[in-house]
């Protein structure tokens, strides 16, 4: 049986501090949505099993004037199977990419519409990028230089590596997207004239 990849990256979370379903949706946002992604649907539910599967214990932490918080902390039988997790190999994933979906059907449209879908490509990981850096920065000046610290710099180099090649990808496939479209309109205006 397959293990659920969700339901181990959030006992990770657990397991790096104690938290609720919203911190958990808040650091996945701030630290792994660069390269992975829960939602709270998926978040609640697996918090549940965590604690029903004694991986993870809940308490209740009262706040004044607010709605009690329930807190989800790592159990070491959590701790042990997290550590059974991190040993085994890594099963790769086929990634969905519409950007390059739409560009290998691109010759059924005016090539306009694939440099659209390009520049729009290109924007979004320049926009990565920067937020890359911002995280970067924000993670070095709150964590200080931690032993997690150096774990979570290499998974924002990979972000900031891809994204920079994405933007290459992006330069070149604009490159020959406009010579198409500037060869497809030569041979409209010789049939034309």
């Amino acid at each position: 049986m397959k293990p659920n990849k969700s339901k181990l990256a959030i006992l990770g979370l657990v397991a790096h501090e104690p938290a609720s379903g919203y911190d958990i949706k808040k650091l996945v946002e701030q630290m792994l949505s660069h390269f992975w992604n829960e939602s709270y649907g998926q978040i609640y539910p697996i918090l549940k099993q965590l604690a029903a599967e004694g991986l993870a214990v809940r308490k209740t932490q009262r706040q004044k004037g607010k709605p009690d918080r329930q807190l989800y902390s790592v159990t070491p039988k959590g701790v042990d199977e997290l550590r059974e997790w991190l040993v085994e190999p890594v099963q790769f994933q086929a990634t969905r990419n519409e950007t390059l979906l739409k560009i290998f059907f691109g010759y059924q449209a005016p090539a306009e519409e694939s440099i659209k879908h390009v520049e729009h490509y290109r924007d979004h990981h320049l926009q990565q990028l920067e937020l890359y850096t911002d995280l970067e920065r924000m993670l070095k000046n709150e964590e200080g230089d931690g032993a997690d610290l150096s774990f979570w710099m290499m998974t924002l180099s990979h972000g900031k590596y891809t994204s920079r090649a994405m933007i290459r990808w992006a330069d070149e496939a604009l490159e020959q997207l406009e010579k198409l479209a500037a060869k497809k309109e030569r041979k409209a205006r010789k049939k034309r004239g």
